[in-house]
């Protein structure tokens, strides 16, 4: 009986085909909608991993924060790190395998007759190992250059196409912030990082010549550090807080004038987020859905009007009201089906297109396809039940005098 149900089906559609064709680009777009939302809902989450992966999970970052004058009283910086907390933190917190200064400020770098605006930063060999940045060619800094202040310097991939195009620009001078120095080593290209500054327009400096020459003070804006795998982060992190709110002379009562930021933390608040918005985003256009299966009950219910004598004369010649019942699910489920398969195609299609251009992979899940199908489905038996009862519940012979 399924089967002839079907065919009937599918002959009464085909003889309106434009108009079931209408009809089922209500879910087409529907589902078209909710798959390209949750594809790149997925690859922006996805994008958050890999950006953390880069970072590393294991990465603690300490910076200067604010404190409060006067306990209720406007906000002030707080006082900047210096290197006897670094030294204070390697030999007194354990688990944590690198433990590195770090200062930086906007500068501009000049190399054959180029000017160009950069980030420099003064710090040690070991911050590229923290932060998990290879070099691209070259070297990094040796310990007599970090701590005697030699002008060599480090540039980033932004830096070495503005400043030596075509060039590799290793052992050409280069001028910083007003000081000379010999380009050394050049990063690995990163691109942007999660708050849209190019990683790769940086030129980082032995953090005694940056100290010295360039900033002018002792003053340390922040310590990055990561912790071995098998270290607890807590643990660290707890140790850690301990040790700078004695050094920096908190009491019980004040609050941290220094933040501390754990990428596994941003990691999850961050996947958190993206995982919300997608699913909000979802929820929108899956309204869509709703409006396409409404319009499908619409279409049913006409064609139940129109063929009512048709129905009239199956009824007659021995059609059981089950099987009028069951054609018109069919029809109905024939369609959102129909425009659900269709739609899958057209959202993976959209969002294949719109990945690249918001910077984010395109990512693919089978069940989201599978589960928007079976929700179409679910929808043409939802919204064409009642045109199909409708239909199953005429009177033969009432049905049979409509014109």
């Amino acid at each position: 009986m399924l089967a002839e149900s079907v065919r009937l089906a599918l002959e009464a559609l085909g003889r309106n085909a434009l108009r079931s064709a209408l009809t089922a680009l209500g879910i087409l777009i529907g589902v078209g909608a909710v798959i390209t939302m949750i594809a790149i809902g997925q690859g922006a989450s996805a994008n958050v991993r890999d950006e953390i992966a880069r970072l590393g999970s294991e990465l603690l970052t300490v910076t200067v924060g604010q404190r409060r004058r006067g306990g209720q009283g406007a906000s002030i910086a707080a006082g900047a790190f210096d290197y006897a907390d670094v030294e204070a933190i390697r030999r007194e917190v354990r688990g944590l395998r690198h433990v590195v200064p770090l200062a930086s400020r906007p500068g501009r770098a000049t190399a054959r007759g180029v000017n160009w605006n950069v980030k420099v930063i003064g710090t040690e060999s070991a911050y590229f190992l923290a932060r998990g940045w290879a070099l691209a060619s070259g070297r990094t800094m040796t310990e007599d250059e970090t701590y005697n202040g030699k002008p060599v310097c480090i540039i980033g991939e932004t830096v070495r196409n503005r400043l030596f195009g075509g060039g590799d620009g290793v052992g050409q001078p280069l001028r910083v912030a007003g000081v000379a120095c010999s380009v050394i080593g050049v990063l690995a290209p990163r691109g942007q990082s999660g708050a849209a500054d190019d990683d790769d327009n940086v030129v980082a400096v032995p953090f005694d010549m940056f100290q010295r020459r360039i900033q002018g003070s002792p003053d340390i804006q922040g310590i990055v550090m990561t912790a071995y795998a098998t270290a607890s982060l807590e643990r660290v992190k707890i140790a850690l807080g301990g040790l700078l709110r004695e050094r920096r002379g908190l009491g019980a009562g004040e609050a941290d004038d220094f933040s501390l930021l754990d990428m596994r933390q941003v990691a999850q608040s961050m996947t958190a987020a993206t995982q919300t918005l997608t699913l909000f985003l979802g929820a929108i256009a899956a309204v869509s859905l709703v409006v396409g299966g409404i319009g499908i009950m619409n279409i049913m219910l006409v064609s139940v009007t129109e063929r009512t004598q048709e129905i009239g004369v199956r009824l007659t010649i021995g059609a059981l009201p089950s099987q009028i019942r069951l054609q018109f699910l069919c029809e109905a489920v024939i369609l959102t089906v129909a425009g659900g398969l269709l739609g899958i195609v057209a959202g993976l299609g959209a969002a294949a297109i719109a990945a690249p251009r918001l910077a984010v992979p395109f990512v693919t899940d089978p069940a989201v396809a599978a589960a928007a199908l079976l929700v179409a489905a679910v929808l043409g038996i939802g919204f064409g039940y009642a045109p199909a009862v409708k239909a199953a519940a005429l009177d033969p012979v009432e049905a049979l005098r409509q014109r």
